[in-house]
């Protein structure tokens, strides 16, 4: 395989690679769908035109280079425009779901110093909730609606030059700050520079999604999430292909639709939309012929998925690793042969082990931790404002990764599952210590556990083991008060699915739980 570039010049903005394709006005960059059945498209020229007349507004209201905008938007073309904004201007995106709570939003716009923040109608009450503690947001754009307080987004952008200089970042200057979930304390800012963007579309876009000019692309996961910055937005839209939006929730009949509809060449779905998808009766009705390139990434993708849609399509679903922290570091690329319950081999130019707790390799077939080598473009530049915690996501000059694999004879890696206590389920990763500290501010709870616990659709489930002040009030409608409870609290995707009552927890000595065997019982229970 021919030697990779992955190293982005000094000066480097990646909202160019985007931009370049405006050259041709016409090109069309965005095909959008709600669950109604409403249809808009978008060419380059337009997105071009719309975010610089947004960069210009927002330079009006005081944004600059290096400030912090928070970017709280579903699946709509303003996610897209307010991006590439964002990017032109220098400015650094926080990207937030629409399910971030008002505790979330605070953190993160205070430990960053958000500076402006673009914001979907529904989720602005949560923002209110907590505006009296703010100090370095002022800015605040509502796109969906009127909101008392708020800017309309079209007033920041009517009216405004169509003309804008993009700023002259260099490479090393950051773009993105991505927070995630830690398996303790609060939620970590992961700093990506504009450098990650050309390290990622020279192997992801081109590799493993296996993007090219024209494609049109399917995409599924939402703004907010950095799966959303990988593939939806610059390994799409900086290849020059058409991005697919669908701004609905998931239903497999629709998402089988809207792939023969769209005539869809590239599908990038989690394993669980695959999953549920894979299961849909009637699969021989649809024409899907159209597809070249499908991928998966988020959790390992099971054989059932790989074997339908091969059988019905004609199509070899692949699989593909990466985090917040890094790009797809690990895949099956386009052409290589597939070996299910593999993830694939280590990504071109990339310098990825398996490493033991001296941060030596492992020999081949013994199970260690996934690693990525400091040297590797992609990876970030550090947790912001936390040395301690960056320092600690390090073995000497490895990044650890937190899962660990075992490689095969010819070079395949095999997920084997985490090394510490974060629980991935539907491409979500969720810390069990925000889910703990939520139950046990309900008063009945006295102390608990959270872990993951396998599920045949999500990979993964959040499952609490619960000790009650009161043993005699357990029952069903408690499970659910309790559900309810931590939904209002975290994030509706972060709730206890199960929920166990006990009369204790598995502690060590000095008296910490340990979720390791609470995580190996799940697995006894339900897969051994």
């Amino acid at each position: 395989m021919a030697e990779v570039q992955l190293f982005a010049p000094e000066y480097y903005n990646m909202v160019n690679d985007i931009e370049r394709h405006a050259e041709q006005p016409d090109k069309l960059a965005l095909l959008w769908e709600d669950e109604a059945g409403n249809t808009k498209q978008y060419t380059y020229g337009q997105l071009s035109k719309l975010s610089n007349r947004l960069a210009n507004g927002l330079v009006e209201l005081g944004i600059h280079k290096g400030d912090k905008i928070m970017i709280i938007l579903p699946r709509l073309e303003h996610a897209y425009i307010s991006y590439m904004a964002a990017l032109k201007i220098g400015a650094i995106i926080l990207p937030g779901s629409e399910m971030l709570m008002p505790k979330d939003i605070l953190y993160r716009a205070t430990h960053s110093q958000v500076k402006a923040i673009i914001c979907f109608r529904d989720a602005t009450d949560n923002v209110d909730a907590v505006r009296q503690d703010f100090h370095s947001l002022k800015t605040f754009i509502v796109v969906g609606g009127q909101k008392e307080g708020w800017m309309p987004f079209n007033s920041v952008v009517d009216g405004k030059d169509e003309w804008f200089e993009i700023e002259n970042t260099r490479g090393d200057d950051i773009a993105f700050l991505n927070y995630t979930s830690g398996t303790t304390g609060n939620p970590k800012g992961v700093i990506h520079t504009h450098s990650w963007a050309f390290a990622h579309q020279a192997v992801a876009a081109k590799m493993w999604l296996d993007v090219h000019d024209g494609d049109i692309v399917w995409a599924t996961a939402g703004p907010g999430w950095a799966k959303w910055n990988w593939s939806p937005f610059i390994s799409t839209l900086g290849s020059g292909a058409t991005g697919l939006s669908y701004f609905g929730k998931f239903d497999a009949k629709k998402y089988l639709s809207l792939l023969e509809k769209y005539k869809v060449n590239v599908l990038c779905c989690t394993p669980t939309e695959y999953r549920i998808m894979a299961k849909e009766d009637g699969l021989e009705n649809y024409n899907l012929e159209h597809l070249h390139s499908t991928v998966s990434a988020g959790e390992p993708l099971n054989r059932e998925v790989i074997d339908t849609f091969k059988k019905y399509f004609n199509l070899t679903v692949r699989d593909g690793y990466g985090q917040t922290e890094n790009s797809l570091i690990i895949g099956t690329l386009k052409g290589m042969e597939v070996k299910p319950g593999s993830m694939g081999r280590p990504a071109p130019g990339n310098r990825i082990a398996i490493i033991d707790e001296d941060g030596n390799p492992v020999k081949q077939g013994e199970v260690g931790d996934i690693a990525v080598h400091r040297s590797v473009p992609a990876l970030f530049k550090g947790y912001l404002n936390d040395p301690e915690r960056t320092a600690s996501a390090f073995r000497g000059d490895w990044y650890l990764t937190g899962d660990q694999a075992r490689e095969d004879e010819d070079g395949y890696y095999f997920f084997e599952g985490r090394s510490d206590d974060i629980i991935i389920s539907s491409g979500y990763t969720i810390g069990p210590f925000e889910v703990e500290d939520a139950l046990v501010k309900h008063p009945a709870v006295k102390e608990c556990a959270v872990v993951a616990s396998p599920d045949p659709i999500r990979g993964s489930i959040v499952k609490a083991f619960v000790i009650l002040r009161d043993a005699s009030a357990s029952s069903d409608e408690l499970v659910k008060e309790l559900q309810a409870h931590v939904k209002n609290i975290t994030a509706p995707y972060k709730y206890p699915r199960e929920i166990e009552f006990v009369a204790d927890l598995p502690k060590t000595t000095s008296g910490k739980i340990r979720r390791v065997e609470l995580r190996q019982l799940e697995k006894d229970r339900k897969v051994n």
